[in-house]
């Protein structure tokens, strides 16, 4: 005859507000192309209108929230390890980006932001223009 175990689930101590307040951190992979940066995050789950994206020519900020689709009681998990709710990451990039021409993408569950790099090491000719 079989026994069925109970399988324990850790909590938080206290009433269960504190797990209310916890914000996720997002794991990142920031590689780089000759031309930019890009920092991907599997979001899977979330609604792009759900995500917010704060590029300045030295830092990403990525915040967001994932939403359950449905209630269920807490006694009746076996298993509670993916994480609902609000999430943030913030990275201090390796190299000055563009802020204006950064770009993103939703797909299949992965957030790709698109970085553009400020050459400061590259030469530009510029034409001298006769006037009058």
């Amino acid at each position: 005859m079989r026994r069925k175990r109970k399988v324990e689930i850790e909590e938080f101590p206290g009433d269960g507000s504190f797990a209310s307040e916890v914000e996720g951190q997002l794991t990142i992979d920031v590689y780089q192309t000759p031309d930019e940066i890009v920092v991907q995050s599997t979001v899977a789950g979330v609604d792009p209108a759900d995500v917010e994206i704060d590029a300045t020519s030295e830092s990403l900020t990525i915040r967001g929230e994932r939403q359950r689709s449905q209630t269920v009681s807490d006694s009746d998990y076996y298993y509670q390890e993916c994480f609902w709710g609000k999430f943030s990451r913030e990275v201090i990039l390796p190299q000055e980006i563009d802020p204006d021409r950064a770009h993103s993408t939703l797909k299949n569950g992965v957030l790709t932001v698109h970085l553009p790099k400020i050459h400061k090491d590259r030469t530009r000719k510029i034409l001298v223009k006769r006037e009058g």
